[in-house]
């Protein structure tokens, strides 16, 4: 007992001694542990001295007065962040995971049709001033999920349900996408607004069956449309080809009756003009175009003297050689 007695005055006596030394190294070290900062590749480092920014040092190994006298606030100022709406990514990876049951708060939303829709959407952002991000807004993180719900719920309450969950979708995302960086630049909060993607738009679980219904209907009714229209496409244009067709028929005949009249009408009055001139002539020059115009349409031809009872003998102009006359004729010993 007596020698345990004496050790521990012994260490008692050595700490008394070197206190002040003791003190000092450990001062030293933690001066060395809280004035030495790194800073990463994609970040800045923001100085506060006794609450007030003092200054912004790049990547690399950094000091600052120890003691919590300056502070060091570490901005991922190269780096794209984002937040989710609606579902939080719980293990991404090859196979990843969603929550999204604790979040339907954040993605039941009102269309301008009074419909509801459950948007879920993704906010990619970066920090461009780590002074504004800091200073400018209380808490900027959650400012800026206040924001994007705000404007994602203005830019869908403009539209019907059917916009937003088909042919609308992107343009919702754009709109949002302007809206949000115009509140960004308002607030200044020193955050640039990369992308706002849909994630998800579907209706609510409680009406999904009613709307799905709906969509059937005007599936059906759009393809019904699109058949008539094909049959509207296939019908009026050739009714239409033919009709043209027909009209263009017309107008031809009718030009033609038109110029044939008028060259009959001119050719009347050059035959009437030369008939006043000489009548006979005329006459006779009409009488012998007429007969060589009806001639060569009759087969059979017979010349008979209108004095005579007997019918006289004559070549067939028509190459056939036919003979006709009374029974008794005196000609007919001549065939």
């Amino acid at each position: 007992m007596a020698g345990k007695y004496q050790d521990t005055r012994y260490y008692s006596g050595v700490v008394r001694k070197n206190v002040r030394k003791i003190i000092f190294w450990a001062l030293l070290l933690v001066a060395v542990f809280t004035s030495a900062k790194t800073v990463g590749p994609e970040e800045e480092g923001v100085v506060i001295m006794l609450g007030k920014y003092n200054r912004t040092v790049t990547p690399g190994l950094n000091f600052i007065v120890p003691f919590g006298i300056e502070r060091m606030f570490k901005i991922p100022v190269q780096r794209q962040l984002k937040q989710e709406f609606g579902f939080r990514t719980v293990e991404p990876g090859v196979r990843t995971r969603y929550a999204e049951e604790d979040y339907k708060d954040e993605s039941l939303m009102l269309t301008g049709d009074l419909n509801l829709a459950d948007v879920e959407w993704v906010v990619q952002y970066r920090i461009v001033d780590s002074y504004n991000y800091l200073f400018r807004v209380r808490d900027a993180e959650d400012a800026l999920h206040d924001m994007s719900e705000a404007a994602m719920r203005k830019i869908v309450g403009d539209r019907t349900v059917n916009e937003v969950l088909t042919i609308g979708r992107q343009e919702v995302a754009t709109e949002v996408e302007i809206l949000l960086q115009q509140l960004c630049d308002e607030y200044e909060n020193g955050i640039r607004i990369d992308q706002v993607v849909l994630q998800d738009v579907n209706p609510p679980e409680s009406v999904k069956p009613a709307f799905n219904e709906v969509n059937e209907a005007r599936q059906e009714r759009e393809t019904f449309i699109n058949r008539a229209q094909a049959d509207y496409n296939r019908i009026i244009p050739r009714a239409r080809g033919e009709a043209r067709e027909m009209i263009q028929q017309a107008e031809g005949y009718a030009i033609s009756r038109v110029n044939r009249a008028s060259g009959q009408a001119e050719r009347f009055n050059a035959l009437y003009e030369e008939y006043v001139n000489a009548p006979d002539v005329t006459k006779t020059r009409l009488y012998y175009e007429t007969l060589e115009r009806i001639m060569p349409e009759i087969n059979h031809k017979i010349i008979i003297d209108e004095n005579s009872t007997n019918v006289l003998p004559l070549l067939n102009l028509d190459g056939k050689g036919i003979t006709i006359g009374r029974e008794n004729d005196p000609l007919d010993d001549n065939q």
